[in-house]
This record gives structure tokens, sequence and C-alpha cells, in this order.
């Protein structure tokens, strides 16, 4: 599972004098039979200029984090495969400055112990370390046997409090490893101020726990017991009930089962989506995560919108079945506030598939609604060859036609184009 490039970079701080270790999730992984591909090299009995030079004769060098004793280093992987970017550090010494979790003066150390070069770890499953040209696995804080207790726990209680973000570490580790959080670390958990955070760094971390786990629910109820949802989220669950907290689960882990099919923003529409639906007001909450577009995609406007129509399916199927039929326009109207396909997928989450449910997605996809709304026939363009001048009265020429478009009243171009000679004609 080690690539050849990492025992050649490892050989060559051996023959230079120093040791280098696989270290922190890499070790974790390895030791759980997870395969994973992004590499941590700490570096021992090796000073920084000596080790820099090394690393620039094995692949071009990145120092954008020199400052921290941490390179990047891309190493040829040889055989066709893609080169591979290894990030290289010494131990490291950190001390607290200031208040937030990024207030730390960090010095590299090349001559500390191992012992003390993991106690700046946050879990004990996290402090392993792993020699690649031995095997030999050192494991000062006993995290091999919290892997097989299948928990959570820090190595330094003292060391653990002077970073908050660590506390969302704990909720995403909790949901994508399926660990539960040894009792001594939730009661210090409790402790912690998480005031300090930053928007990006908490987005990055429900990021991990929404979409890497399996089983967010994990992380839902972590998120509880450690405090987390009184202190940062209380309109999430507002009654605070562990009926609500069950029910909130239960839709997560249904929503993460139906969104391996979608690109990325969309994904993180429905999660969010779900993890909002109980909230009155959403806004609030999006806007703790200072989370608006993911590339071209406003995940934001979706969200809001897959909120505000919760429940609009069951309503729209129980108004079928008492006789009053829901036409296509009102369909094709729902696809230009909304995706029916996401909304769709929202619901089936929180309340399970129902018959009404069913109806809605066979609509969708007759009418080819799941993403959006049907372009236009008519545009500007059609209306400035007919001879009229630009201005206003394009626009609404337009939106008028359009309209009947959406009530299936306009099906081509060339209907289109009569039913906008006919309204310049009555005009």
């Amino acid at each position: 599972m080690i690539a050849p490039s990492i025992l050649g970079l490892c050989q060559a701080v051996a023959e230079a004098g120093g040791r280098a270790l696989l270290v922190g999730g890499w070790v974790r992984d390895y030791l759980l039979g997870r395969e994973r591909s992004d590499y941590d090299l700490e570096v021992y009995r090796l000073e920084a200029v000596p080790l820099r030079a090394l690393l620039a004769r094995l692949g071009p060098v990145n120092s954008v984090g020199e400052a921290y004793t941490v390179y990047k280093v891309r190493l040829p992987a040889g055989g066709g495969s893609p080169s591979l970017v290894v990030d290289v550090s010494l131990p490291r010494r950190e001390s607290k400055i200031g208040r937030g979790h990024r207030a730390f003066l960090v010095t590299g150390d090349p001559s500390m112990s191992f012992e003390e070069a993991a106690r700046r770890r946050d879990l004990t499953i996290n402090a392993m370390m792993l020699d690649p040209l031995t095997g030999e696995l050192l494991d000062p804080y006993h995290g091999r046997e919290d892997l097989a207790a299948r928990q959570l726990r820090v190595v330094d209680p003292a060391t653990f409090v002077e970073d908050s973000l660590r506390v969302l570490r704990l909720v995403q580790f909790a949901a994508r490893l399926s660990f539960t959080i040894e009792p001594a670390t939730v009661a210090l958990c409790r402790t912690i101020d998480l005031s300090d955070l930053p928007a990006e760094r908490i987005w990055g971390e429900v990021e991990k726990w929404l979409l890497q786990a399996q089983t967010p629910s994990i992380g839902l109820h972590a998120a509880s017991d450690l405090g987390v949802l009184d202190r940062l989220w209380p309109e999430l669950l507002p009654q605070c009930n562990v009926d609500d907290l069950t029910r909130l689960g239960t839709a997560l882990d249904a929503g993460r089962a139906e969104i391996d099919d979608l690109p990325y923003p969309k994904r993180v529409a429905v999660m969010l989506a779900l993890l909002c639906w109980s909230m009155s007001d959403p806004g609030a909450f999006l806007e703790s995560l200072r989370l608006q577009r993911l590339g071209q995609y406003d995940v934001r406007r979706q969200i809001l919108a897959l909120h505000a129509h919760h429940g609009l399916p069951a309503r729209w199927h129980h108004e079928e079945e008492a006789g009053r039929p829901i036409s296509n326009g009102q369909f094709r109207r729902l696809a230009l506030a909304v995706e029916p396909g996401l909304l769709a997928r929202v619901e089936s989450a929180i309340l399970a598939p129902t018959s009404a449910l069913a109806w809605f997605r066979a609509r969708v996809e007759d009418l080819h609604l799941e993403v959006a709304a049907p372009a236009p026939l008519l545009l500007g363009r059609h209306l400035l060859a007919l001879g009229l001048e630009p201005g206003p009265q394009v626009g609404q020429l337009t939106r008028l036609v359009y309209e009947m478009q959406l009530d299936d009243q306009v099906t081509s171009l060339d209907e289109a184009i009569c039913a906008a000679r006919k309204l310049l004609s009555t005009s």
C-alpha cells in the first residue's frame, strides 16, 4: 500500500542520517485497511536546510509552508501513474499565543522525541507513526487500542483545548469512521469555547461530516453530545428533544444514500436542505457557513428553495386525488423556482417513499423537468427579425409567449412566432 516513490524518499532521508515516518490519517487508515493516496511524512534528525535540499533533488518543492517547516514535494509515480504530492515536515512545537484556532507559534525541531512530537496531535488514533522502511509502528498514546475499540480519545487534554476546531473534527470523525467518543473526551469538549471559529473552517468540517460519512446521523448525535448544536446551531432543533434528533438523523442517512450520482454542488444542496428542514428560517444558518455559490451553482438559493417547497409534492398529490388536477404549467413554473429532481430526493429522505412522491417523480420525468424548466422557444432575436425595434416591448412579448409555452399553448418556435404576431397585432 506504500508507493515506491515514498519508500525512495524515506530511504534518501535515512542515507542522509534522518528518519522519515508516515504520520496522522494515513497511518490510521492503513491500520483500518483503507487505502489512501495523500501521504504525510515527518522527518527526524535532519535540519530544515538539508531536508529541503534533499527534497529538491527528488522533485519540485513548494515552500508555501516553509515558515512552519512544511514542504510539499511532487514525486514521480512511475509506470504512467499520476505524480504524488507529499507533505513533508519536521516535528513541530506549537505554543498558543492568542485567541482562535490559528493563534499558534509553530517551530520545527528535528531533535524532538517521538512521544513529544505526537503529543500535539488531536486524537490517539491520529498520533501513531509508521516507519515505511522497517514496518515499525510507534504508538506512544495507545491509538491502536482505541482503533480496536472504535473510540475517539484525546491525546492530551491540555493541548487539545487550545484548538476549538478539534471539537468539530470529532463530529466528522465520529460520522466518517462510525466511532464512539470516549466519555472524558465528551466532557472536555463541552467546556471548550467555540465562538472563535471562522465560518470557512466550520463549513470544512460540516462538509466532511455530511458528505464523506455514509451515516451522517452518527455525526449529528455526536454534535448533540458535544454541545455543538446548543452552542453553534440552536436553530437546528428548536425543540431539542430526542425524537426530533432521531428523525433528523434518519433523514440525513436516507438523503446521503441518494446523492452519489449527483455533482458535488447538488450533493451539498440536498444534505444542507435536509439539515435545515426543521428550521423556520435557514437563512441565518447558511450565512453562518458563508456558503453562497459553488462554482457557477447558486447552492444557497437552491437550499432556500428546497426549504420553501417542503411538503409541496404531497399537497399537490392530495389536490390531484381530490379531483383538482395539477397542470403541466404548474409543474413547469415550479421548475423555475427549484429543481424538482432535488426536491423529490429531499422529500423522499424526510418522509420515506410514498405514492405521492412516486406520482410527483413520474410527472417530473414525463415533462423532463428534473433539473430545470424548459428554455424559452421565442427569443429577442426572433422578434427583432420580425421588425420589432429594440426596447422594453421585446422583453414583455417574450415573457408573455413564454407563459403560453409553459401552459402548452405554444409547443414550437413557429407557434411561438405566430403567437407573438397575434399579440403585436392586438397591442
